[in-house]
């Protein structure tokens, strides 16, 4: 047991929990109203579809750390898990530019640390790979 590995799998399934639950009940928040130009509803609906696209990619990443946690599924499970580190970093790296090409509201790094939790992971993932 790798116990590095088994807490990046326990932050990746808290994260697939909530961005599913809470970050669609945030997201319904700013929903248009149903007289809204429907322009409006359409970009709307699309951006919450891609939402939870990936919330599925948080699943799907839970699922492959739990099989080479806790079976042996994977025989060797040293590529997929620098995969699996390089597509958190990809999302950290993309979530922080952006930030930087946004417009700045006071302590955004901070308030939007999504990116910072993506870069944790992608760092457990590959340390853990280390000592398998």
């Amino acid at each position: 047991m790798n116990t590095i590995l088994i807490v990046a799998n326990a932050l990746v399934l808290l994260t697939f929990i909530m961005h599913t639950f809470a970050g669609d009940a945030e997201y319904q928040k700013i929903e248009p109203s149903a007289d809204s130009e429907k322009r409006f509803r359409v970009f709307w609906t699309m951006g919450r579809g891609a939402f939870h696209i990936v919330s599925v990619d948080f699943l799907f990443a839970t699922v492959g750390l739990a099989l080479i946690n806790f079976t042996d599924y994977f025989k060797d499970t040293s590529l997929l898990l620098n995969l699996l580190a390089l597509y958190f970093l990809g999302y950290g790296i993309a979530f922080l530019l952006a930030l930087i090409i946004s417009k700045k509201f006071k302590n955004i790094y901070i308030k939007m640390w999504q990116w910072l939790l993506m870069l944790v992971i992608a760092v457990l993932i590959y340390w853990g790979n280390l000592n398998v």
